[in-house]
């Protein structure tokens, strides 16, 4: 079972760069799938191996694997300005793994996910470049809201069946 949900990690992470790829740039945050990503491998591999998935994915672009966004990689993305987001995957990926059998609990579960990526994204994003918190908060969270509302609603659809076909 371990090499199952190891595999199943080695995926999600794979997953999370690919739609790193996928970007439209609107300022010095661009909008990419990787939140999808990051909450379907909480959700569907649980605390430890969503988590992982996302350890993962951040270990191999920091040691320069060309998978952060617009094909970027190395250590200098990760203490870069953009760097907090990447780094939020983690805690993201572990409050999405908290399931609920009632939907507005878990839509509440995903909202607070994408909320700590905001939230450490733009106060280190406000740090490494000394902008004021809420210019930094204006210019990487307002954009991505509809978004992010949107990769909820998708998750919560698709992370039930898709656990039934992986079981």
């Amino acid at each position: 079972m371990k090499i199952n949900q190891m595999i199943k990690s080695a995926l999600f992470a794979a997953l999370t760069a690919i739609s790193a790829y996928l970007i439209i740039p609107i300022g010095p945050v661009p909008i990419t799938l990787q939140t999808l990503f990051v909450l379907l491998s909480g959700k569907l591999l649980g605390k430890k191996y969503g988590v992982l998935a996302q350890i993962t994915y951040l270990l191999l672009g920091a040691f320069g694997l060309p998978i952060f966004s617009g094909g970027r990689g190395g250590l200098g993305v990760l203490l870069g300005p953009t760097g907090g987001f990447l780094i939020s995957f983690i805690p993201a990926a572990w409050i999405a793994a908290h399931s609920f059998a009632d939907k507005k609990k878990n839509f509440l579960i995903l909202i607070a996910a994408v909320l700590s990526n905001y939230i450490i994204g733009s106060f280190y994003f406000s740090f490494i470049t000394s902008t004021p918190l809420i210019a930094a908060f204006t210019m990487t969270v307002l954009p991505f809201i509809p978004g992010d509302l949107f990769k909820i609603i998708v998750v919560l659809i698709l992370a039930p069946v898709i656990k039934k076909r992986i079981n």
